[in-house]
């Protein structure tokens, strides 16, 4: 049995994490400051998993973390999942935004330099570091828009452009983590995600799309689509997010000081609206009224992210597909109506 700690734990990917780790026998402390819509749902539904610890805290707060840290040396990893994570929210109240992702981070990274160097730690960044990406050429199609020279997707090595404050923020913590590993030797791993779905997901309209528009559609909310709904993203289930985070940990060796891009890769991609659409008005049955809202900052018509580099370091590719993953979505919020109609 290990120890691990998980920031963010209440949240819809430390939930998940924190499940899978409580399942698998292993010691899981929870951070979190169950400021986001439906937290205290999973903190309580995490409850009838198994025993934890739990601190209701902020990373902001770096004492919390120094205490957390000195009293658990024996910590073998630690997630750093706790973050601001929309960009609509960043560009309203940048501040907030780059305190709770720039320096909750250093403040993550700083209390396992001083009281747990030889633990790991794994940081949920995002593919929003690479910016808008305007001189990749880009083609548009019936339903969807597309890489010209791109087939296999956005590759570590594309250069860093963060833009719009939550890219910045998140561009930072992704930097200082990768170089804690450089400078002081911490066992660090950066996780570029894309777009993450699945069970316990609260989405909402400017994070969380997959789920967002499920529930909305299910609870017969109104939905905006931003843009022409012919962005393209890769995504990826909750399930092989977290399978993708143990292959890394387990092969820290290999991994250790390393960046990867996590989604689903150019097997998994699917257009916001005009191929989603389709998808979600068969599996309910009825059509599905939207309107239209001009673009958000640094949206990219297309993103999608080569994953050879996860499968060659550690062995990782998806195993859910698409089509597998909406369907397990639908279901799960349509058993939960009740529950998610609460925060909506």
């Amino acid at each position: 049995m290990a120890k691990y700690l998980v920031t963010g734990g209440a949240g819809f990917i430390g939930c998940n994490l924190c499940k899978y780790l409580l399942k698998s026998g292993q010691d899981v402390i929870v951070i979190d400051n169950l400021s986001r819509k439906g937290t205290e749902s999973n903190l309580n539904w995490l409850k009838q998993i198994g025993k934890f610890q739990f601190v209701n805290g902020d990373i902001r707060n770096a004492t919390i973390l120094n205490k957390i840290c000195k009293k658990n040396k024996d910590i073998k990893g630690v997630f750093h999942l706790a973050a601001q994570v929309a960009v609509t929210t960043s560009v309203v109240n940048p501040r907030e935004d780059f305190e709770i992702n720039a320096l909750g981070t250093f403040n993550v990274l700083e209390a396992v330099r001083k009281y747990m160097p030889d633990s790991i730690v794994l940081y949920a960044s995002t593919n929003k570091v690479y910016g808008g990406m305007e001189d990749v050429k880009i083609k548009k199609l019936k339903t969807r828009y597309t890489y010209k020279d791109c087939p296999n997707g956005v590759s570590e090595d594309r250069i860093l452009d963060f833009h719009s404050p939550y890219g910045c923020s998140k561009g930072t913590g992704d930097q200082y983590v990768r170089d804690y590993n450089r400078i002081y030797g911490i066992k660090t791993i950066v996780s570029r995600q894309s777009c993450i779905y699945g069970y316990r997901q609260f989405g909402i309209e400017d994070q969380g799309w997959v789920a967002w528009f499920i529930i909305a559609s299910v609870l017969n909310k109104p939905i905006t689509i931003y843009g022409d709904g012919l962005q393209v993203r890769d995504v990826l289930f909750i399930d092989d997010l977290i399978r993708c985070y143990m292959l890394a940990i387990k092969n820290i060796k290999k991994t250790g000081g390393q960046v990867y891009n996590i989604g689903g890769g150019p097997k998994n991609v699917i257009s916001v609206w005009k191929e989603f659409a389709p998808k979600l008005e068969k599996l309910l049955g009825r059509k599905i009224p939207v309107k239209y809202s001009d673009w958000r900052p640094g949206d990219q018509p297309v993103f999608i992210c080569d994953i050879s580099k996860a499968k060659n370091d550690f062995g990782w590719s998806p195993k859910i597909t698409v089509d597998e993953g909406i369907t397990k979505l639908v279901n799960w919020v349509i058993e939960n109506k009740e529950e998610i109609a609460r925060y909506f």
